[in-house]
């Protein structure tokens, strides 16, 4: 009798390639030796947690059995792999065995490695801050070296749950994640910033080459300037500093001073020392920027300009005693004006008699009130000012010009978009949807950076498949079958939906057959290299299937 077994493997062959490829499991595995007494080690344990996590099934962690029952585990581990050896008891111990043992320690091991194997240039290097909230109370009553999960600042918006504060630097060179790290959830982002550049002194000073750290504005403070002085940095100034609005009012009065810069903006260089720094600032007008700038500066106008008519109508309906008291009214009210100035004022007098009805020819009034009449317009000057003022920003540096010119300036602070799509690649509902739900704060962190080897592994793939493309000059089509090669590897995960591992069981006999496998699924998966094609049944990356 014959009977028939279908698996599917979809995109998930290509994951457990790349975490191979990247030798996650050997690294952790030596960091962490197995037991010998269970048929998964942490390392495969690890791995199965990153594959869940790139699923996008939005099953948490806890049902990574459930992930795994209609999967070819042999193909995907190598060996003989059930779905009951990764059961909830098996992730648990694999987490506190990564928080023993340092997260970040281990974490930065596994990305050294893997900028090692693909070459990943660390020049430009990205950090930002932001929140991960949880749910369930974790009261902290185990080890003291534990994360406090409590309320802070939230940057989810979520103030009713508690959280955990997380750091994340990228590689410019793929968004490719170097560090990360997880801190108490009130944890103030100045500290993170200031710890952090006093832990890469030493590392930035000892490279071979430039390193350069960009952070946002967090990063530029008074507190931090001990630290900033010994590396190579470039960050946006914080507007908040009164310096900063100086320095953009004087290039605003010098427009002819105005230079292009990267075809989308112009800009205007100041040498200064400050906070004991030498640095260059540049103070950029962004052209793309203006026109939104400018309809949201025009909305404002128009909402004082509601708000004054109503002020001026309640205004002239008033009495004052003097012409300066009514005087002194309007000034009140125009000094909070931000868009409109003052055109033109008169007074009309209103004579006030003792006694009701017309009043005699001869009859003296008992005191005179004065009625303020008022008219407004826009102050063009000030609305032109402002419009131009927020396209402006600065950015500062201690790089000289020898090493980087302005033009790497602005292009290494734009590069910082890398680590705020790493986040919104970790904050996606797709992925890893309630994870953050676990027993203890230690699992907490390193589920944390299980998030992170998943953004680890999915970064270095699209990189390679993108690099593969331009090398080959190939492209694959997008969303809308149009041939590009800045394709993203969540929809090549998609174009590789339905392909299956078909096992026709003969009595003790088993033949294995790869269904789906179409010219543009071979094509895909050729980019990904040898150990890729293997997990389909593809013997080397030039198999044409």
């Amino acid at each position: 009798m014959t009977s028939i077994d279908v698996k599917r493997i979809d995109h998930h062959g290509l994951v457990a390639g790349a975490i191979d490829d990247l030798q996650i499991p050997e690294i952790i595995d030596r960091c962490l030796p197995p037991s010998g007494q269970e048929n998964v080690s942490f390392g495969e344990a690890v791995k199965a947690m990153i594959m869940n996590g790139l699923g996008f099934t939005n099953r948490p962690i806890s049902l990574t059995p459930q992930f795994f029952e209609n999967l070819p585990l042999s193909d995907l581990f190598g060996h003989e792999v059930t779905p009951e050896d990764l059961n909830r008891h098996k992730l648990g111990r694999t987490l506190d065995a990564l928080w023993e043992f340092g997260c970040e320690a281990l974490f930065t091991k596994i990305a050294y490695h893997a900028c090692q194997l693909e070459d990943i240039q660390c020049s430009f290097i990205s950090e930002d801050t932001s929140t991960l909230s949880v749910t369930g109370e974790y009261d902290q009553l185990t080890d003291e070296q534990e994360i406090h999960v409590t309320h802070g600042y939230s940057k989810d918006n979520r103030p009713d749950l508690k959280q955990v504060v997380h750091e994340l630097m990228v590689a410019q060179d793929g968004g490719v994640p170097l560090l990360t790290k997880s801190w108490d959830g009130n944890t103030d982002d100045h500290q993170v910033f200031r710890e952090r550049a006093r832990n890469l002194v030493d590392n930035f000073q000892d490279a071979d080459d430039l390193r350069v750290l960009i952070g946002d504005s967090k990063l530029y403070a008074k507190s931090n300037s001990a630290n900033l002085v010994s590396i190579p940095f470039i960050t946006r100034i914080p507007g908040t500093l009164n310096l900063e609005e100086q320095v953009t009012e004087q290039a605003l009065q010098r427009p002819k001073n105005w230079a292009p810069l990267n075809g989308e903006n112009s800009y205007q260089r100041f040498d200064l020392c400050h906070y004991g720094i030498e640095q260059r600032w540049l103070v950029i007008f962004s052209h793309k920027r203006f026109p939104g700038v400018s309809k949201t500066v025009a909305k404002e106008r128009d909402k004082e300009s509601e708000k004054i008519s109503k002020q001026l109508f309640h205004l002239q309906a008033k009495r004052f005693e003097s012409q300066e008291k009514a005087l002194e009214a309007l000034e009140k009210l125009r000094a909070k004006w931000r868009y409109h100035k003052l055109r033109t004022y008169d007074f009309t007098e209103h004579k006030r008699y003792g006694s009701r009805g017309r009043p005699g020819r001869n009859a003296s009034p008992q005191k005179i009130e004065w009625q303020i009449n008022a008219e407004y317009e826009e102050d063009q000057e000030v609305v032109q000012h402002t419009q131009q003022k927020r396209a402006c920003f600065v950015l500062s540096s201690n790089v000289g010009t020898d090493k980087l010119s302005d033009a790497q300036i602005l292009a290494g602070y734009k590069g910082q978009s890398k680590v705020e799509r790493g986040y919104r690649f970790l904050k996606d509902n797709a992925f890893f949807v309630s994870s953050l739900y676990v027993e203890k704060p230690s699992r907490i962190e390193a589920l944390i950076m299980i998030m992170t080897l998943a953004l680890l592994v999915y970064s270095v793939a699209q990189r390679r498949l993108r690099l593969e493309l331009w090398r080959q000059n190939e492209t694959l089509p997008n969303q809308i079958n149009q041939p590009t090669q800045r394709i993203t590897l969540r929809w090549s995960f998609q174009m590789l939906e339905g392909i299956n591992v078909v096992t026709l069981n003969k009595g003790n006999e088993k033949e294995r057959h790869m269904d789906g496998l179409t010219n543009l699924r071979i094509k895909i998966l050729k980019f990904f290299g040898e150990n890729v094609c293997r997990k389909y049944g593809l013997s080397t990356a030039t198999d044409t299937g």
